[in-house]
């Protein structure tokens, strides 16, 4: 059975997590440590440290690992692009990681492991086409098809985040900049940090993205007219994903998938904007919730193991 296991790595911006699955969906190891901010050979260290200690746990050397990375693989370079955990981009990690442990190593972004942790054994693993979104500090999406991450020839296939937000004014998108240098993407509107900014300048008032959400359950108005406007930009945002690949299910992670108003108020709004008036598509919660990301890792490997 352990020669079977899985080893999967999550790698944060704070935080690295490694986790040991078993087929059969079972744990056996978990552990998480700091991450290196700022040092790109102390992270790999960190990486391979985790791994022997997976396999320690496990009683087997050279198992497959799958590694969620805050960025996405070039699908031209090979090098990491677009992480904003900055030290990581332009370094050949991939093929660093698989000369450090000797062994198949496959990277993708962490929207992506949540997207094949839902679709294997989460909240997506009837369906075959899922959209998985991470609403968090910030906005990433993943798609799995038939179990398996569709990535893209440039590496950015469902880089949601980063694009305008549909059906919005100019005016409204220029007052969101974002990290990436244009201005209005869907993370400026939809992540945690968004509904902030969004009540800043509808209230005028900075407050973090959870205080706006239990303030709201209490019944403030200024609240629930800020949540009022986050489900219109969220509506908007995932009726252009179904008009554009229309999955069996979107699947939400991150911190704003806890609001609850989200499952009951925004299905019904998306027949709006969805192209013929009509809309069917679930939106529901990741099951696996914070964990997702690790898991999804994990069976990232399983499928260099099956080779």
């Amino acid at each position: 059975m352990h020669q079977n296991s899985l080893i999967g790595i999550d790698l944060g911006g704070t935080k690295t997590e490694v986790i040991l699955l078993d087929r059969q969906s079972n744990e056996h190891f978990r552990k998480r440590v700091p991450t290196p901010a700022g040092d790109y050979r102390a992270t790999l260290d960190t990486i391979r440290a985790l791994v022997l200690a997976a396999e320690a746990q496990a009683g087997a050397t050279g198992l497959p690992v799958g590694i969620g990375i805050p960025g996405s693989v070039s699908g031209i370079t090979g090098r990491i692009k677009n992480g904003n955990s900055t030290w990581i981009n332009g370094q050949p990690m991939q093929q660093d990681l698989r000369e450090l442990l000797q062994r198949p190593v496959t990277l993708t972004n962490d929207a992506n492991c949540l997207a094949l942790s839902e679709a294997t054994d989460g909240a997506g693993k009837s369906h075959q086409v899922i959209f998985a979104a991470i609403l968090g500090t910030g906005c990433g999406a993943g798609i799995s098809v038939n179990g398996r991450v569709v990535t893209g020839p440039n590496g950015v296939a469902s880089e949601w985040g980063h694009n305008p937000l549909a059906w919005t004014p100019q005016t409204e998108l220029e007052q969101r900049p974002c990290f990436c240098g244009r201005h209005g993407c869907n993370e400026t509107f939809l992540s945690g940090t968004g509904l902030s900014l969004t009540h800043k300048l509808q209230a005028g008032q900075e407050l973090p993205a959870r205080d706006i959400a239990a303030n709201a359950r209490k019944g403030d108005p200024v609240a629930n007219e800020t949540m009022n406007l986050y489900l219109e930009h969220l509506t908007r945002g995932l009726a252009v994903v179904i008009n554009v690949l229309d999955p069996d299910v979107i699947v939400l992670g991150g911190g704003m998938s806890n609001v609850d108003l989200i499952y009951r108020e925004l299905p019904p709004r998306l027949a709006k904007y969805v192209f013929g008036g009509e809309c069917g598509t679930p939106v529901v919660r990741a099951v696996h919730g914070d964990s997702s990301g690790v898991r999804g890792a994990a069976w990232l490997a399983r499928s260099m193991a099956s080779t």
